[in-house]
């Protein structure tokens, strides 16, 4: 599974940093070593060092360089770390550099072309993927509701990246989901790597386990095989576990995010 874990790690930069990368205030760096995204707001949604590819030797270091870069510049991050990531004890050296684990994630995987697609969504849903500034508008403050009390940084980068994301070409294509007209759950898939990776996955608390966030999983999917897309990956929290494997995905590893203490 080596091959899906380094590919679902590219498309993770994807997510993590096709926005900031283009948006003056923003910044994604990579050097082969470490990618870091900075969206220069207050926000550890969107702040963000991944993919680290190093030697042992180097590793302490340039963990610790990682992590005064963000306090320099005084925002919050997390750090992630999947089974791609080298060292494999990356974990250690994170934690003597003063962060912990936050939340564990089962890394997952999926042949789109042996999804199980038989799900009755529920009566008036309809899915659209967000095409105007209203939609996204949608899409923002039902990511932001994930908080409480909702976190205002996650509306404003939505706002400064609108025109980035509602362009034809954008790999990340967002998906908001209307109840009776009403908007109440999200989901994003990203298109990097190779493969495609579901993230955002969202559904207001009120209208939660009526089948809504496996129709939010499952559209996107469907979107991306009709593309000629072949591979899914997710990330998946405890509570999102039994509905993955329903639709097919399969574990492949771990996922663990780091913050400062």
């Amino acid at each position: 599974m080596r091959e899906v874990a380094e590919s679902a790690d590219s498309n993770f930069v994807t997510h993590a940093c096709w926005v900031q990368r283009q948006l003056a205030g923003m910044r994604a760096t990579d050097d082969g070593g470490l990618v870091i995204a900075d969206s220069g707001l207050p926000c550890d949604t969107f702040n963000i060092i991944c993919r680290a590819r190093l030697a042992p030797q180097d590793a302490p270091a340039r963990a610790r360089e990682a992590i005064d870069y963000f306090a320099r510049v005084n925002r919050p991050f997390s750090w992630w770390v999947g089974p791609a990531d080298t060292p494999r004890n990356l974990g250690e050296h994170l934690e003597a550099a003063g962060l912990k684990p936050a939340e564990a994630e089962l890394a997952m995987s999926a042949d789109l072309g042996a999804l199980n697609a038989e799900h009755t969504a529920p009566s008036g849903l309809a899915i659209r993927r967000a095409s105007t500034e209203a939609e996204l508008t949608d899409y923002a403050r039902i990511n932001a509701a994930n908080w409480s009390p909702p976190d205002p940084m996650v509306l404003r980068f939505y706002q400064l990246a609108t025109p980035l994301l509602l362009r034809s070409d954008a790999p990340l294509w967002l998906y908001v989901g209307y109840l009776d007209g009403q908007a109440v759950a999200t989901a994003e898939l990203a298109v990097g790597g190779g493969v495609v990776g579901l993230y955002g996955i969202a559904t207001l608390e009120a209208y939660r386990r009526r089948g809504i966030g496996t129709a939010l999983t499952l559209r996107p999917l469907l979107d991306a095989r009709a593309a000629g897309q072949t591979t899914g990956v997710l990330q998946a929290a405890p509570d999102g576990v039994g509905i993955y494997r329903r639709v097919g995905f399969e574990t492949y590893g771990e996922i663990v995010e780091y913050k400062p203490v």
